[in-house]
């Protein structure tokens, strides 16, 4: 049984936007699959599927693509060019954006360029494995906390085979930071040119102790601060996957379905001499984007939400009910 809803899905050929509409029509939710590719469109294998060609650079094909929708999911990036329009359309449209966003230079930008334009509206940008995940994990550790003093966020990936778009959307990163790094500390975000730090880092069983790079920034230093009072946010990736993501001859994932890859995300907070710690386990960081996304989405058209304006996943959901939801696909131990 449908659920009446209907989303528009950008993106929805690539990579990530295919997963995305595989889980709405799982879960009976419509699709109108847009891009700016219609034969690509055409190609989905879903021959049933409502598609809407549309460009981010002709305003009113957005305006026509989101036409008799309930929300849109944006899966196309790089999202330094996407983000903004596809918001901006879907302002005009009344209707709720999110967005898979680990881009943080275009994540800075939702928040900055629409936080008081989007106010009772719902944006929401990285609802996605990197962002909304750590952030949902966060929040759900602080559990009665209101401040922190620190939070860790660790991936373990067991390999980090990037699509197209993570090696586009890094190389536009590289570009406006101007080849440095990013940290957040005392508050705010930093730009570094000296090396990532190399340490261990102590896994749970069975994964153990791994070389982690310190600092690999992702955009947990958005989302996470964003809403919650902690002025050091650190993430941290195993040196396997590090080096993975940035040797151009790695290949890109395969297109049948989610691949082998499993994760760990291991988070610590801690407020003066107290810890908490919660972790999640799964596979495939762009397939579990699905989930992550779509439950989401599905909450925010129910109504079961907590915020507006520009929001990322902790501030707007009820984190420790949203992560039980992901089960089995995700498995949270705290």
């Amino acid at each position: 049984m449908g659920t009446g809803y209907d989303v528009a899905v950008f993106g929805a050929y690539g990579h990530t936007g295919r997963f995305v509409v595989a889980e709405l029509r799982e879960r009976g939710i419509g699709v109108l699959a847009v891009g700016r590719d219609e034969a690509k469109l055409r190609g989905l294998p879903w021959p049933d599927l409502e598609i809407r060609q549309a460009s981010v650079y002709d305003p009113a094909s957005l305006d026509r693509a989101f036409e008799g929708a309930d929300a849109v999911i944006n899966a196309a990036g790089p999202f330094a060019d996407t983000a903004a329009p596809v918001i901006e359309a879907a302002l005009r449209a009344g209707i709720p954006y999110l967005d898979v966003a680990a881009e943080i230079e275009a994540n800075i930008d939702t928040f900055a360029k629409f936080g008081d334009r989007a106010e009772g509206a719902t944006v929401i940008p990285a609802m996605a494995f990197f962002g909304g995940l750590g952030d949902l994990l966060v929040t759900a550790a602080m559990g009665d906390w209101t401040s922190a003093d620190e939070a860790h966020i660790a991936y373990a990936l067991s390999s980090w085979h990037p699509t197209e778009g993570t090696r586009a959307a890094g190389k536009v990163s590289r570009e406006r930071r101007n080849g440095r790094r990013l940290r957040f500390s005392g508050g705010r975000i930093e730009h570094r040119d000296d090396a990532l730090p190399a340490l261990d880092w102590d896994f749970p069983a069975p994964l153990g102790t791994r070389a982690v790079l310190g600092e690999f920034t992702m955009a947990d230093v958005v989302t996470v601060p964003s809403h919650l009072a902690i002025p050091e946010v650190t993430t941290y990736m195993t040196v396997n996957a590090a080096s993975e993501v940035v040797t151009p001859e790695t290949p890109a994932p395969g297109t049948d379905g989610p691949s082998a890859q499993t994760f760990v995300v291991d988070v610590v907070v801690r407020s003066g001499d107290a810890e908490r710690r919660i972790v999640a386990q799964g596979q495939d960081i762009y397939a579990i984007t699905a989930p992550l996304v779509v439950e989401a989405v599905q909450r925010v058209l129910d109504g079961r939400t907590k915020a507006t304006g520009v929001v990322s996943a902790g501030e707007v959901f009820d984190a420790a009910d949203f992560l039980v939801a992901l089960a089995p696909r995700v498995t949270v131990t705290a």
